[in-house]
């Protein structure tokens, strides 16, 4: 089987996440402040054109990246949701009128090369499409008692890098396995149709796990610092993927001398990271603490003491 569709279809998700967060970012914008929590937000929310072009989005990425996961390996679909950050900041460059700094240019190429490099010397191989009960078990165990941990170490911290950076853990561990669920539910729809899906228990887990993925996300936001736990997530979503896809798929990853290229690749992805991080655009993008939406004159504002 062919490559090439699944990294087609992985790209197309991560487009299409990244146009996602620009509109709904966008349509943020256009409603009033409110202090604390209003219920009328939504409400707001669904009289805007450009905020129903991002649910829109949302629900095209799900499904381009549930044609990636069923015609490809997870431990290469994964990974090249890492290109939704730059992505996003490209769209946002257009959409949203900010500006991408000397040095958010440079993070962009740095993740793209040492993404490209990192895949390239890892050549994950394609593996089987469906993973049995077995071999679950232990994966959820291992993920639950991961995700349970970093959750309690940042709830032990004060507001902070290493608070943000324990959430994004546990987040980028949730994404993972949101993907790994959803190729063997894929799997299932193709062997078994529509009625084998929605009553197979990956159908139900992905979705559950993905709603905690987001949840832990928007924690991680608002702990501390997009330079803490972006890295954090960009890493670990890919790094954990791999894992995953080994384990449970019988996907191969090449090992030996290969494995310097590929920790070189990890670096330059985690050094593109960590500079995309600290671009004004990126940190409005996310709605991260500190930030207000661009100014007239097109770039973001910092909202935080001087």
């Amino acid at each position: 089987m062919s490559a090439w569709p699944s990294v087609l279809f992985a790209l197309l998700a991560a487009a299409s996440n990244a146009l996602a967060t620009v509109l709904q970012r966008r349509a943020a914008r256009t409603v009033p402040l409110s202090a604390g929590l209003r219920l009328g937000l939504l409400v707001d929310l669904l009289h805007r054109a450009v905020w129903l072009g991002g649910m829109l989005a949302v629900v095209a990425a799900a499904c381009f990246q549930a044609l990636a996961l069923s015609q490809g390996a997870l431990s290469v679909v994964q990974p090249l949701f890492v290109l939704e950050l730059p992505l996003a900041l490209l769209i946002g460059r257009v959409l949203l009128g900010g500006r991408i700094s000397r040095s958010g240019w440079v993070g962009v190429v740095l993740l793209v090369v040492g993404l490209g490099s990192a895949l390239a010397a890892a050549a994950p191989t394609i593996g089987t499409d469906h993973a049995p009960f077995g071999r679950w078990v232990p994966a959820l165990v291992v993920c639950a008692a991961v995700i349970a941990t970093a959750v309690g170490a940042a709830l032990r911290r004060g507001a902070g890098g290493m608070r943000a950076a324990c959430f994004a853990g546990a987040t980028a561990v949730s994404y993972a396995l949101t993907a790994a669920l959803m190729k063997d539910a894929t799997h299932t729809w193709q062997a078994g149709g529509p009625g084998a899906f929605f009553t197979a228990w990956q159908t139900y887990g992905f979705a559950a796990v993905g709603i905690l993925a987001i949840f832990l996300l928007e924690n991680a936001m608002q702990s501390g610092p997009l330079t803490a736990s972006q890295p954090v997530l960009t890493l670990g979503d890919a790094l954990v993927s791999l894992s995953l896809g080994v384990t449970l798929y019988d996907e191969r990853v090449r090992a030996g001398w290969w494995l310097l290229p590929e920790a070189l690749g990890v670096a330059l992805v985690l050094w593109g990271a960590v500079l995309l991080s600290r671009v004004a655009l990126a940190r409005d993008l996310t709605g991260a603490p500190g930030t207000a939406p661009a100014t007239p004159g097109g770039t973001a504002a910092e909202a935080g003491p001087p």
